[in-house]
Order: structure tokens, then sequence, then C-alpha cells
């Protein structure tokens, strides 16, 4: 604190120059050559007060002023150098895979991110939850729009030889930390689900408490998880399809969705992908390199995706969740833009629910029973009810 006092000192005599100055600037018996002695003396001050700053602190140390430790007068290549200097452990702690991630743009694809997430919320796709629940399948934890808590890093090689795009698949505290939230957080998030998961026992007894769980991160939070894992379906798309920027906006989208839902399983839908990728290659393009390629058509034949489309819509996938197929099948029409519901309706029309298998153990007559038509039902409780209102004589 001694080393302000010059500092202060100055300043209060400069305030009573500059306010002496001033008042006698008002009165008319004040002459210029008054102000000029007057402006002199403070530029006299203020020399003699410079080797007093330069004393006021140590060399080579800033001044702190609010316990900031910060300098109050910076130039831009100091604020540069200090923000670089706060940004430089978060980048050097996130991997370089995650690096694409990272580096994206809204620009690169033809539908809007946002819309993305939006539908991904949707509770008819992922639906949002701030507290960790387990998934319905797995059991493993989920937060948000299905973002996985407790994945490991995994290695996903690219087989395709004409795509030049590889997998990202870092592990769920990779991307945790790449969404900016803090790993320690994530830590006390999975030892919350795991005491819960203990305390109910079964992950159906903890799926009906979802909605009176207490949140656990905040909206924010969860829409950058949701972010960062969608822009890693969109690279992943990229790597599954290697026509993907020739697609339109639906299209991509409704690839990029896939990949979030299905994640590396989507690799066992064999069929689609090799529909979505024109395959079987011609063999004059392999033999070949140097010709000229064939004019692509498939991204507006609606014969071509007629057929992609039904690849999604027999497999288990979507007849287990098909409100959810029916919207994701209907974008890849290329005529969706055109009208959205239609697109869903003649996908709807023909894409029927999974069958319900009943459970065995239950007796034949109430299988029987089931069985009956409906009037025939009534018939029969009628003619047993009249049978036991008869008296015997």
């Amino acid at each position: 604190m001694e080393r302000y006092w010059p500092v202060i000192l100055f300043c209060h005599c400069l305030f009573l120059r500059i306010t002496a100055t001033c008042t006698e600037h008002m009165r008319p018996a004040t002459t210029f050559q008054a102000f000029r002695a007057t402006v002199l003396n403070t530029a006299l001050l203020l020399a003699a007060a410079l080797p007093i700053f330069g004393q006021s602190a140590a060399p080579g140390t800033p001044a702190v002023i609010g316990g900031t430790g910060a300098d109050p007068v910076s130039t831009p290549a100091t604020l540069s150098e200090n923000l670089s200097a706060q940004l430089a452990p978060a980048a050097s702690a996130v991997p370089a895979s995650l690096q694409p991630l990272l580096d994206f743009r809204d620009s690169e694809v033809k539908f809007s991110p946002t819309e993305l997430m939006g539908l991904l919320r949707d509770r008819r796709h992922e639906g949002w939850v701030l507290a960790a629940y387990p998934d319905p399948k797995t059991g493993r934890p989920l937060i948000g729009a299905g973002f996985s808590l407790d994945l490991p890093e995994r290695q996903h090689a690219q087989t395709d030889p004409l795509n030049p795009h590889t997998f990202v698949e870092p592990s769920s505290a990779e991307l945790w930390q790449a969404a900016g939230l803090d790993p320690a957080r994530l830590d006390q998030v999975l030892a919350e689900f795991n005491d819960n998961l203990a305390t109910w026992r079964t992950m159906k007894r903890y799926r009906r408490r979802i909605w009176a769980l207490a949140p656990q991160i905040t909206d924010d939070e969860a829409s950058s998880l949701l972010r960062i894992a969608a822009i890693q379906a969109i690279e992943n798309a990229r790597a599954y399809c290697r026509d993907f920027d020739s697609l339109t906006g639906p299209q991509q989208m409704a690839v990029s969705q896939l990949v979030y839902q299905m994640g590396v399983n989507l690799g066992e839908f064999s069929r689609f992908l090799s529909l979505i990728n024109n395959e079987p290659v011609t063999v004059s393009a392999l033999s070949d390199p140097g010709a000229a390629p064939q004019p692509d058509t498939s991204a507006a034949d609606p014969d071509h995706w007629d057929e992609v489309q039904h690849s999604l819509m027999q497999s288990q996938w979507a007849r287990l969740y098909r409100i959810r197929a029916v919207a994701v099948i209907a974008m890849l029409d290329p005529r969706y833009l055109d009208d959205p519901a239609a697109s869903e309706a003649r996908i709807a029309a023909v894409l029927r629910p999974a069958v319900a298998h009943r459970r065995r153990g239950r007796s034949t007559a109430a299988l029987r029973t089931a069985a009956y038509p409906r009037r025939s039902g009534h018939a029969v409780a009628r003619k047993a009810s009249s049978t036991h209102g008869k008296r015997k004589v």
C-alpha cells in the first residue's frame, strides 16, 4: 500500500491545480498569461512524478488493481497474449483427434445443425433429460439428448478406399471436455448414477423416476454436449457416405441422425451403406483411374432412393423405433423438401410396427379368450351369465 502514496498524492495535486485553473479561467480578470503559467506548472508536476511511477512497482511486474493481476492499460498485443495463455491449457488437454470437431463450421453442410439438435431433443427421437439415466436397451448412462457418459475411445478403421474421411470415435470423457465441461463433473455425475442404480436395482425402476430426477447439468451445458456429439455424427456420416457432400440437405441430416442414434452399429447395415455409396463400383473406374468419371445421377433418382429407404424399412431398428424411423427415412426422399408430410405418409403407410410376442406361461384359456372375435366374446359371456341365473328344480 505504501508504494501507492506518491501516485495518490500526485493525483490529488493535479486535481487541485486543474480545479483552480478552471475557476480562475471563468473570472473576467483572468489573462491568457496566467492560464499558460498554470498549464506549465502542471506539466512540471507530471514530469517530476514520472520517476515515482517507475519506482512504484518492481521491474517487470504489472500493476495489480482489484486483485486481478492485470495491467489496467493493455495494448491489443497484450490482450491477445493473455487470452492465448488462458486458452493454452484447455487446447493442449484436448486430443488432436478431436480437432476436426473443434474446427467444424455450420456452412460445411446443407442443413442447419441447430435444426438437427432440435430434432434430437424431441421426445420422438432422443428426448431431453438433465440428469443421468439408463439406456433402455444397454443400461449405459446417458444424459441430455442421449449423450453417452462412459464410452471408451474406440478404433474405427476406414475400410472404403474411395472415401478419404476418417472416423472420429473419442471417449465420452474427451467429448465432455471438448464441450467445455469440467472433467470432475463427469466423475460426479457417474457416481450419482451408480448410486441411484444401486438403490433402485433395476433399469425399469430407474426409468420410472427419470422426470423426478434433480438436474445434474444446466440446459446450456446439455446443449454444448449435444452440439459436440452432433458434429461428431456429421463427421462420421462423411466417413460412411463417400458422396455425403453431394446429398441434399435432408438426406445429409438423415444420415447424420442415423449415425447419432446407432454409432458404430450403423456398420452392420451393409445393404444400406452399399446402396448409399452406389456400390458395386464399376470395373472401368477401378482399372483406369485416369478415365473421366461417370456423372452421378443417384442423388435425384427416386427409384434409387426408394431402394435405399426400403433397405432401412426392412430392419429391426425401423420396426422397434417406428415413429423415429418414419421421420428419418422420409428425409432420404429427394422430393422431401417439396412436401415433407407426404414423404412421411408414404413411409408410414408401409412401415409396420414390430410384432409384440407374448411371454410364455399364460394359461391356455387366456390365450383362447384373447383370440376370440369381439362379438363371440360377448356371446360367450351372455351364455355363461344365463346359465348361472337358472334355478334348479
